[in-house]
């Protein structure tokens, strides 16, 4: 009663994963590389084809050359021997040159890939997007993509090799199938028998038990293989997320030895690790249900031909030759009809990636639609540079949301011109930081304006190095030729760094080697060396001595005022406000607003405040 909904329902499946390996597949070969990847397609294909045909030509060689031994005939036996040695050197070199362009296809497709979807990932700010998106309520986080690094580093190379190995092995068992089914429909004969009296034929036999062995052997090896699909992409995921873990011990070495917290960290890292191992034991043991089917149905089938044609043999119809012919014709018959069979597990590991691959692209997607949407909002604007000026920092009813969707900041309006530097403060969590990223138009959760000013730079609270020198840290992200070696060191000196003057060229894991302090101080040389007309700081001095700090500050303040600029920061510390004339502070609305803030500009007159007017 249900059979054809569910036969419907699957081919509906199996059409829709069809277009998602499409979509992702048909790009490649549109793009700029189009004739490389179309050539070494079609060179593969060709090769693919060449090594059925050569097959064929063996089955043929395998009759005259049993037949030779039967009738005990040296010189066809000899011949057959000379022609054989042809046969197998044509049959080498087309395997090599199938097996080198299919590599070097694989990798050109997984460079295009890695290289385009790299390109995707660190566009418009979408690797930052997709792991704001993982803070928003469980419902949406659970739509994300995890692990971006895994899926792009592993799951393209995965499914490119998959993409290619089962297409061109499905390709050789059509063709396969389509050159040998005529072949043993012509040897294997009628088999005739009589029931209830009447007489029947049926011709062709061994190629309708070719079909019923297949087709009863994949039926069975869907069932039992079917919940490999989804363990498969469980494993990637489990896999994946233990080396985030590992990668992130390393990254904070310090901190957790610091904390002493090497125990839960161990912890963490077993639970994740048993996550792994919990499933890929249940992995395997499907996976051992198919190997038991796989194994027993591909013996079976290496006398199955010779039980069903055995009595045509002892009854002299047909020679040793015919009988070989038949054995081996049946054993590609049959190769090409358990395709499904034998490559269920492959099948299952693809699916998943392909899954995993989708899930990614329709995220990227949806972030790019996103930012194309704040962006026709006018969310966030740069200002014409004037000639007098550095331009206009201006909000115009802006207001803020957390990725939960909880407001922080609602219809706040409020300029500044340059030189009027601009101290940000409320309590933990009001919203400082998250105002100073929509400022800098990476805050998708935002509506209104914020009209940034030309020529600004941010220092965030956790400034980022590049592993390598120095002086591509120092001048990250543009490339360090762009400034001298005295530039670059004067940069460092007025940082209060002179001790890493001299180690431009020194490389090291800068974000791990220097201290919290050193790298606060390098990042601030970094400002120092690019001179931006405004400066936004967020904590920049937290982790300084009150008399580094006021240095820098000095520093900074003046290289603002040399460029006709301003600066602009978050700070704690009393102290910072003495280089600030206007403080914008943000306070809690009535209690019946919980976790609402409001913003008010007040003029700093050395140690009074005085609402702007």
């Amino acid at each position: 009663m249900n059979l054809l909904p569910r036969l419907a329902g699957k081919l509906a499946g199996f059409n829709h994963f069809r277009r998602r390996v499409w979509a992702l597949s048909a790009p490649y070969f549109r793009s700029e590389e189009k004739w490389k990847a179309r050539g070494l397609l079609a060179a593969i294909v060709a090769l693919n084809l060449g090594a059925v045909y050569m097959l064929v030509l063996l089955n043929e060689w395998n009759r005259v050359f049993y037949d030779a031994l039967q009738n005990k005939d040296a010189p066809v036996f000899w011949a057959q021997l000379a022609r054989f040695t042809y046969l197998a050197f044509a049959f080498i070199i087309i395997a090599v040159y199938r097996f080198y362009l299919t590599q070097l296809l694989e990798v050109r497709w997984r460079a295009w890939m890695t290289t385009h979807y790299l390109q995707r990932w660190l566009a418009d700010h979408a690797f930052y997007q997709l792991e704001l998106a993982r803070f928003a309520s469980p419902a949406a986080a659970a739509g994300t993509s995890d692990n971006p690094d895994q899926r792009i580093q592993e799951d393209i190379n995965l499914f490119t090799t998959y993409s290619i190995s089962l297409s061109m092995g499905l390709l050789n068992a059509v063709v396969t199938l389509v050159s040998f089914v005529g072949i043993l429909w012509s040897l294997s004969g009628a088999f005739a028998f009589t029931l209830a009296g009447a007489s029947y034929s049926i011709p062709g036999f061994m190629v309708w038990m070719a079909v019923l062995y297949c087709a009863v052997g994949s039926v069975i090896t869907h069932y039992i293989g079917r919940p490999q699909i989804r363990l498969n992409f469980q494993q990637q995921r489990v896999e994946a997320d233990f080396r985030h873990h590992l990668v992130r011990v390393r990254e904070y070495s310090e901190s957790i030895a610091l904390d002493k917290g090497e125990s839960v960290e161990r912890a963490q890292l077993d639970t994740r690790f048993a996550a792994v191992l919990a499933n890929y034991l249940k992995l395997i043991k499907k996976q051992k249900n198919l190997v038991w089917f796989t194994n027993f149905f591909g013996q079976a089938a290496v006398v199955f031909p010779f039980i069903v044609a055995a009595p045509r043999f002892f009854s002299g119809a047909i020679q040793l030759g015919q009988l070989m012919q038949i054995s081996s014709a049946f054993g590609r018959v049959q190769d090409s009809l358990s395709w499904l069979v034998d490559n269920y597990s492959a099948l299952a590991a693809w699916r998943a990636t392909t899954d995993r691959l989708t899930s990614f692209e329709d995220n990227i997607s949806a972030v790019a639609l996103q930012g194309r949407g704040h962006a026709a909002s006018n969310s966030i604007a740069s200002t014409e540079q004037t000639p007098g000026g550095a331009g206009l920092l201006a909000l115009n009813n802006l207001s803020l949301r957390l990725p939960t969707g909880a407001t922080l900041l609602s219809g706040v309006s409020l300029q500044a011109g340059p030189g009027e530097s601009i101290l940000l403060k409320g309590p933990s969590g009001s919203g400082k930081s998250t105002l100073f990223r929509a400022l800098a138009g990476i805050w998708p959760f935002s509506t209104g304006q914020a009209q940034l000013p030309a020529g600004a730079m941010f220092i965030p609270q956790r400034p980022y190095f590049p592993d390598g020198s120095l002086r591509n840290a120092l001048a990250y992200p543009a490339p360090a030729a762009q400034y001298s070696d005295a530039a670059l060191a004067q940069a460092l000196q007025d940082a209060l760094l002179p001790q890493l003057a001299s180690r431009l060229d020194d490389e090291d894991a800068w974000g791990q080697k220097l201290s919290g302090g050193e790298q606060q101080r390098l990042a601030i040389a970094r400002v120092l060396l690019k001179k931006p007309r405004w400066i936004f700081a967020d904590e920049a001095t937290s982790a300084l001595d009150e008399a580094a700090e006021k240095t820098l500050y000095e520093r900074l303040l003046a290289s603002v005022q040399a460029a006709q600029g301003s600066l602009v920061s978050i700070a704690h510390r009393p102290a910072v406000a003495a280089f600030h004339s206007r403080l914008w502070e943000l306070e809690p609305l009535a209690p019946g607003a919980p976790g609402l803030f409001e913003v008010h500009d007040r003029t700093l007159d050395g140690n009074r405040l005085t609402p702007k007017a």
